[in-house]
């Protein structure tokens, strides 16, 4: 099982990792905090202090084109903020 599926890379995480040294992370649905405390971890040779887990719900979007009336709702996602250990830091603007 794949537990991370892309990290969260916004100006309001990028502010939050700057200050609480926290980085966010979009998880499999299935995953607990201990697969993604491993997960993390492994991929990026971090000490992980706290994992916070959010499940969030998809939205109900709908727009009117030229067939007609389309409604449809986005996916559900959980989120992952982890709390790294002082001193470790993970760069994801590296390789750009």
């Amino acid at each position: 099982m794949n537990v991370i599926i892309k990290p969260i890379v916004t100006e309001k995480m990028t502010k939050v990792a700057e200050k609480f040294n926290r980085v966010g992370f979009i998880v499999d649905r299935a995953a607990n905090k201990i697969e993604i405390k491993k997960a993390v971890e492994d991929a990026y040779g971090v000490k992980v202090v706290a994992v916070n887990t959010i499940n969030q719900k998809g939205k109900s979007k709908s727009r009117y084109t030229r067939a007609g009336f389309i409604e449809g709702r986005t996916s559900d996602i959980k989120k992952a903020i982890v709390t790294l250990a002082q001193g470790d830091t993970i760069d994801f603007y590296s390789n750009i």
